[in-house]
């Protein structure tokens, strides 16, 4: 994709079509797991802190590696039926990249089940997004029991970039993949995509290092000298 974006020659092969939508729908599908796993993990330390400090690093592990297996079952099954439909119109992609949706543009018309594409997105960012939701229920439900105000908001605090995360990932990925192919604005969905590849990514650690004091001494820091230089 980077080599496309800097060079004049933009052609790509049908198998490295393959290979790069491969690529980026495993690392989606295993983020839409991996937020689904930090829910669980989130909703352990809150509600099961003692269980939580002796089985941590074990069940880390299990459901890191559960989450890249299933994301890679799931998305070679799909971008293999996609790349098995007969191709008769043009071999131009209106995209950066061999999106799902431009490429689907290129398949001949009824040829395929286009419900079972829109089933497949949905298996793989709902589910998770179920289990995420089914932790929070859990763990406000468990927040709104602690007494102290100052407990609640220490309790909420530790969530409070994951759901950011979850907030700026789920909101694009649904509207970009569960829709039906007569809804699509290509003009759109590249925004929509840039965003979605390479905004949120960025944006990833910077959420997720707000929690931390060094990092939040250092913009400290730099605010006062943006703003107050003499001081």
């Amino acid at each position: 994709m980077l080599v496309n974006l800097f060079s004049s020659d933009t052609s790509i092969s049908f198998a490295g079509c393959a290979a790069q939508m491969y690529f980026f729908l495993f690392f989606g599908a295993t983020e839409c797991c991996l937020l689904a796993a930090m829910a669980y993990d989130c909703y352990q330390a809150i509600c099961n802190p003692l269980h939580y400090m002796d089985n941590n690093k074990k069940v880390c592990m299990q459901l890191a590696a559960s989450s890249w297996i299933c994301g890679n079952l799931v998305v070679l099954g799909h971008t293999t039926f996609i790349f098995s439909l007969p191709f008769c119109a043009s071999n131009m992609i209106n995209h950066f990249f061999c999106e799902i949706q431009p490429v689907l543009v290129l398949v001949c018309s009824d040829t395929y089940n286009e419900l079972q594409i829109i089933l497949s997105a949905a298996f793989v960012i709902l589910m998770p997004f179920l289990l995420i939701l089914v932790s929070y229920g859990l763990i406000i439900s468990s927040i709104c029991k602690i007494r102290s105000a100052k407990g609640r908001y220490k309790a909420f605090s530790t969530c409070f970039s994951h759901l950011t995360v979850v907030t700026l990932f789920y909101g694009t990925a649904v509207f970009i993949y569960i829709r039906p192919k007569s809804s699509y604005s290509l003009d759109v969905d590249k925004v929509l995509s840039l965003f979605y590849s390479v905004v949120t990514p960025i944006l990833n650690p910077v959420i997720y290092s707000l929690r931390n004091r060094e990092v939040k001494g250092a913009l400290f820091n730099m605010r006062n000298k943006l703003f107050h230089p003499n001081s």
